[in-house]
């Protein structure tokens, strides 16, 4: 399976926070499953640690690090996973997020989150 992380379930998983529940945390553990993680959640944390937010725990350069060395493979956002924001329902309003949804739609990946309004986007979604 391709699982593509959301930005906290992947920090969830560096961290081994409690939050990322055991089923969650087999499916990326599993090495017939290839996760990914996008420039858009590195993108992401690097606004959130430079704004002070609480939850990300250290600033990009070192999630990059980090994520390599998890063995995650890096998504990048393709012109066509732009425009496929645009057929999106209005559902979620964060731009981050919309992009996750619409780079797993144009791939075709699994999304892993804990925000039930992004699961509410398709049933490829895994909700943890």
């Amino acid at each position: 399976m391709k699982l593509l992380l959301d930005t906290h379930v992947a920090l969830w998983a560096l961290v081994g926070d409690r939050r990322l529940n055991p089923a969650a945390t087999k499916l990326i553990a599993d090495p017939n499953n290839q996760v990914y993680v996008s420039a858009v959640s590195v993108w992401e944390i690097a606004i959130k640690h430079a704004l002070g937010r609480s939850g990300i725990p250290f600033p990009a350069t070192e999630a990059l690090r980090y994520f390599e060395e998890a063995g995650y493979s890096f998504l990048n956002i393709s012109p066509e996973h732009a425009a496929t924001v645009e057929q999106l329902s209005l559902i979620h309003n964060d731009p981050f997020d919309r992009m996750l949804v619409a780079q797993s739609i144009t791939e075709p990946l699994r999304l892993m989150t804990h925000d039930a309004t992004v699961a509410r986007y398709s049933d490829t979604v895994i909700s943890i």
